[in-house]
């Protein structure tokens, strides 16, 4: 199981929101690199970036301090927040980014997601965020008609490498992440599925293990890291990373895109 942080960027700082509400924000650095550079001191073997500005407009808005993130630490970094078109991903992995998550695009445009899985093979994953079930895009802030099980056969079909699985209701609360939303899916797809959303504490995670025989291979964790509910050294130490070698590398966390 992979444990990885999730660093959320509003305005070029880093904050956490509650269920995915933008009014409902928490500053919690005004320096995300060195947030970054925190996580990879303490273990981090992947950061887990989401452009919340460019959830919003659509296109890639924090693109410098992605950047500079990148430029500071030597894990890989994976990237979800309105990346809606080739050029956004293109623009993205040209300054580093190693992996690039889509949302909407993966609701709105599927010869989209067919064409970058080509295109950038191994590189692309799928985030699908949930509110009851049912996929939202736009940055949370609209609802599709379709379901999260649905939405990820589909992308399972069109190529895609992963699915990474928020619960919106979970996020941002402490709560505790959604084991049957997260059973229902993964049992539905051949693909890997990472949890994203709700994480409290070391037990959580380790609740989460139960779930690997069905593909639920790594977990996100943003708001207990920031809070110190959960320390990351030894959320690695517990839960492990002895399947690390087994996971494809285009793995990681929630994505607003």
């Amino acid at each position: 199981m992979n444990v990885i942080p999730a660093i959320d960027l509003l305005d070029g700082r880093c904050v956490r929101l509650y269920q995915g509400d933008y009014a409902r924000s928490q500053v919690y650095s005004e320096n995300p690199v060195e947030v970054a550079k925190q996580w990879v001191d303490q273990g981090a073997s992947r950061l887990h970036l989401v452009d919340l500005d460019g959830a919003k407009a659509g296109h890639p808005v924090n693109t410098k301090t992605i950047e500079a993130i990148v430029q500071a630490v030597s894990v890989p970094v994976e990237v979800g927040g309105g990346l809606r078109d080739k050029e956004g991903v293109s623009q993205l992995l040209s300054v580093g980014v190693q992996y690039a998550i889509l949302g909407t695009a993966a609701v709105e445009d599927h010869p989209l997601v067919e064409h970058l899985c080509s295109e950038f093979p191994d590189r692309i994953i799928v985030g699908i965020d949930a509110r009851n079930g049912q996929v939202a895009t736009r940055g949370w802030l609209e609802t599709s008609e379709i379901t999260a099980t649905q939405l990820a056969q589909q992308m399972a079909n069109l190529g895609v490498s992963a699915i990474i699985y928020t619960d919106i209701h979970r996020d941002g609360t402490l709560t505790g992440p959604n084991r049957d939303a997260l059973r229902e899916l993964a049992s539905h797809v051949s693909i890997p599925v990472i949890a994203s959303g709700g994480v409290s504490s070391i037990t959580d995670l380790l609740s989460l293990l139960a779930l690997e025989p069905l593909g639920v291979i790594g977990a996100i964790v943003g708001r207990a890291l920031y809070t110190g509910d959960v320390s990351l050294k030894e959320a690695i130490q517990a839960v492990g990373q002895g399947r690390l070698q087994d996971i494809p590398p285009d793995l990681g966390s929630s994505s607003l895109a």
